[in-house]
């Protein structure tokens, strides 16, 4: 009786453990959008979502390390997704010439989106790397006031503005493409499986455009409250229905 081949399944591992950090991330993604375009409702609603973050619901205080903690986290599974990316990407100016032929000759809706997410993933990490930066060492100036002076004030809007679609569009793209790699909503024939893989990319579609007019929205309203109000003082946002000598972020 003859011995089974060995079956290397480390690439197998690999590739599950890229889509988990993948979809990780995405979801990260989702709901800080979310998060941001609070402040869109109100000062009061924006400043509620940091105060929740801080652990002020939950512990009675502001814990702003929280974000600290949350922020390195998020960091790590970046660094480790990237790496995992990494081996997929072309390493030569010769591959990048091929890919780049190939696709401009077959004119392939999915290959192109490839190319999409490999742009935007170098990107995203470099871009999103600044920002996670700020967070880890700047928890506490998170809030109306604090990220509206660091956005308007401090000139950080480009950055935000290059992050917000580099990551919202790398993060629909890989979902899309996560979908169709472990075989999800599929369709028995051939016809169906085509009609089915073109809906998902148009829900794919109208999900980023979504997203993007979401965040840029979000990042308009910081943009005007930084212009609009004068930072010379040093004050923070608080609510008028808390104590005048509270000082809040």
């Amino acid at each position: 009786m003859k011995k089974r081949d060995h079956i290397d399944k480390t690439p197998a591992r690999l590739d599950f453990l890229q889509s988990a950090t993948g979809i990780i991330l995405a979801l990260f993604i989702s709901g800080h959008i979310l998060f941001e375009s609070s402040i869109l409702i109100s000062n009061n609603a924006m400043y509620n979502m940091t105060q929740f973050f801080e652990g002020y619901y939950f512990l009675g205080s502001k814990h702003p390390m929280i974000i600290t903690a949350l922020a390195t986290t998020v960091l790590l599974i970046i660094i480790v997704h990237a790496i995992l990316a990494m081996r997929k990407f072309p390493s030569t100016y010769r591959q990048y010439k091929m890919i780049r032929e190939h696709t401009l000759r077959m004119n392939h809706h999915d290959t192109s989106l490839w190319i999409i997410q490999v742009v935007t993933g170098f990107a995203m990490f470099f871009l999103a790397s600044i920002h996670l930066y700020i967070m880890i060492s700047q928890p506490e100036n998170i809030g109306p006031y604090a990220s509206s002076e660091r956005i308007a004030v401090d000139m950080m809007w480009p950055m935000y503005l290059l992050l917000l679609f580099a990551v919202v569009i790398h993060a629909g793209v890989g979902v899309y493409r996560l979908i169709l790699k472990w075989g999800l909503f599929e369709a028995d024939q051939q016809k169906f499986m085509k009609q089915r893989r073109a809906l998902i990319r148009t829900i794919m579609y109208f999900i980023v455009t979504l997203y993007l007019v979401v965040g840029v929205a979000s990042l308009w309203r910081y943009m005007s409250i930084g212009y609009e109000h004068d930072f010379d003082d040093g004050a923070r946002y608080h609510p008028v229905s808390e104590l005048p000598q509270k000082v809040q972020k």
